[in-house]
Order: C-alpha cells, then sequence, then structure tokens
C-alpha cells in the first residue's frame, strides 16, 4: 500500500516546522505569501490529500458521499473564496459529504492530468474554485461526474460545458458603478487589471466599457490592463511614472488591484481621492483598512458558500437537471478613495 503523506512529511521536505505547514494546510494563523505558496506547492507535489471530516458522524446506514475540492490557487487570507469555502464545507457536512483539497500544479494542467491522488471513480461530486484553463475545465467536464465551477475563465463557453456555474453579479454592478462616476462629472477613466484573467474580470471589464459607450466616452490608460503590469510592484511603479497624463478614476479588477495601485500611486506622490479615484470589488476587509477607505462592491462571499453546496448537492441527487449558470446579486459600497457618499 502507498504510504500517505503527512503534515510531517511535507516539513521534513522543506525544513520548516510542522505547526508551520499546518497553518498553511488549514488557512490559519498569519504566514507570508511566499512561505504559505511554497508550502502548497510542495503538498501538491507528494501526493498530500487534505481531507475534511464531517462535523458530527453520519448516522451507520448512511453514506457518506465524496466530495473534491480542485484549485490552481487554494484560496487563503480575506480571498472571497477562503469564506465561501468555509460555509460549503459547514453545508455539506450537515448533508454527510466530507471533502477532500487537491491542489492542480502548473505539470497538471500542461500535461492535462488529474491532480494526484485524485480517483475519479471514488468521487460524487466536483467543486473547483480559482480554477481558470479552459482546456483543463472541459477535460473535467469529460469526467461526467457533477461539477460545479465558482467562477471560471474567460474564455469557457458556459454553455456547452456539461456543469454548473456560479458567479457573483458583475457586469452591471461595474456599470452602475462606472456611470455614477460619470454622472459626478468624471470624464477620464481606465480599466486597471487583466480583464482576462477570469470570467468575472472579464465581466468587469465588460460592464465598464458598457458604461462609458452609454455616455459616449472612451477608456485611456490601457496601459494598465497588461496581464504583467500588477505582478511586480517595480513594474506597476514604473508604469505609473511614464504615464503622463493619469485618468480622473480608476476601476480596478479587484479590491488587491486598487490597493496594489494606491500603495504604488502614493509612493510616486500621488493620493486619492484628491489626484485620482480608484475603485476596487470584492469588499475584502483590506478595502475597510486601506487609507483612503476603498468604494468597492460588495461580495456575499458566505451565502455563495452555501449556494455552492446546494447546486453541487442537488446536481448530485438529480443529475439530469438542465445546467444552471447562477449569478449572485452584489452591492455597491461608496467609500473615501471616490469622494462620493453611499446612496
Amino acid at each position: 500500500m502507498e504510504k500517505k503523506t503527512t503534515i510531517q512529511d511535507i516539513a521534513d521536505a522543506l525544513g520548516l516546522s510542522r505547526n508551520t505547514v499546518s497553518k498553511a494546510l488549514n488557512n490559519t494563523g498569519v504566514l507570508a505569501n511566499e512561505t504559505r505558496q511554497k508550502i502548497l506547492n510542495k503538498a501538491a507535489e507528494m501526493g498530500y490529500r487534505r481531507v475534511i471530516y464531517l462535523s458530527q458522524p453520519a448516522p451507520e446506514k448512511t453514506d457518506v458521499k465524496e466530495l473534491a475540492l480542485i484549485t490552481q490557487n487554494m484560496p487563503y487570507g480575506s480571498h472571497f473564496g477562503t469564506y465561501a469555502l468555509n460555509t460549503f464545507q459547514e453545508r455539506i457536512s450537515r448533508n454527510h459529504c466530507r471533502l477532500s483539497m487537491f491542489p492542480v500544479r502548473d505539470k497538471e494542467i500542461a500535461s492535462m492530468s488529474l491532480p494526484l491522488g485524485f480517483n475519479p471513480e471514488k468521487t460524487d461530486g466536483i467543486i473547483c474554485l480559482e480554477l481558470f484553463d479552459t482546456e483543463y475545465i472541459e477535460m473535467l467536464s469529460a469526467l461526467n461526474i457533477p461539477l460545479l465551477f465558482v467562477d471560471t475563465a474567460a474564455g469557457t463557453d458556459m454553455t456547452r460545458i456539461n456543469a454548473d456555474f456560479l458567479l457573483m453579479e458583475n457586469h452591471m454592478s461595474v456599470f452602475n458603478l462606472t456611470d455614477r462616476l460619470i454622472q459626478n462629472g468624471l470624464r477620464r477613466l481606465a480599466f486597471a487589471g487583466n480583464p482576462y484573467h477570469c470570467r468575472s474580470f472579464l465581466e468587469r471589464y465588460e460592464g465598464f466599457i458598457h458604461a462609458l459607450e452609454a455616455n459616449h466616452l472612451q477608456s485611456c490608460n490601457s496601459q494598465f490592463m497588461g496581464k504583467s503590469v500588477f505582478a511586480d510592484k517595480k513594474v506597476l511603479e514604473e508604469t505609473v511614472r511614464r504615464t503622463l497624463q493619469l485618468p480622473d478614476v480608476f476601476v480596478c479588477a479587484n479590491d488587491f488591484v486598487a490597493i496594489d495601485l494606491i500603495r504604488v500611486l502614493k509612493k510616486c506622490g500621488i493620493t486619492a481621492p484628491k489626484d485620482v479615484k480608484i475603485t476596487g470589488f470584492d469588499n475584502a476587509a483590506e478595502s475597510r483598512l486601506v487609507e483612503p477607505h476603498l468604494t468597492t462592491v460588495d461580495i456575499p462571499s458566505s451565502q455563495i458558500g452555501y449556494i455552492a453546496a446546494d447546486m453541487l448537492l442537488s446536481r448530485i441527487k438529480a443529475p439530469d437537471t438542465p445546467y444552471r449558470i447562477t449569478h449572485v446579486r452584489t452591492s455597491l459600497k461608496f467609500r473615501e478613495s471616490t469622494g462620493l457618499l453611499q446612496c
């Protein structure tokens, strides 16, 4: 029988303490992002399988269903997926299911291979979170296992994939946000972030463009939409410094893009909302801590977890149900970074 990889095995391989590795794998405590990612990558490499057991023992005659989380990036911290995953686990445990987590590495993506330790024959349902490769999505769909994607790749044709999709409402919320800014006299607007990172980013960008078109305006400063601009703070700073005229407002793909931008602008002597206004998306905890507090769009993250569980469990129970594409309603939160008050 193949030896099961333990937390201690991973700790020994990396020369770290068992406690540090446990924090990364169980999303507890405070760790540097680089350390956390190194641990998650090593865990995937060694075939570590994390199992979330039922909060209460199932009755003896009740079959326990095996669910799998497949993800390219395990959510942690204040990422909306962290809260959604917590409530997802709560709901499925009450329905006699347990969840195993399978990080998928670039190696598996490139070779179209299933994650280490994943056995489709013993899996009753799959939830995919932070999985944004179109070909890999199609491969998982071909397994004919009840499948739910929370967000998806920008290029996914959701009408051709045999799976359910759960997204937050992106298009109209960003349309309404952008239109509100325009109605308050702002004319030079730019989108910041990579629209093709995922489906949600693309829908946000489309809402932004739709609002500009409705007001007979065009986007400016497209250099802030590059794939690599926000990957390196130095590159972002160089981009800001060589921009001759900044827009009146940056509509950012999410809060973390906005926060990075606020910090780099501040380093360059540019402040919000005095010199430039900035908005985000997600209503992450950091959006209420950064100065100035960030205008953003609130995602009901915890409720998304419950909805995701209900969608996957209902698919397992009734596999012939028509496939669903569901958007969860979001709401605008105006704060100091735009100088506009909440309506």
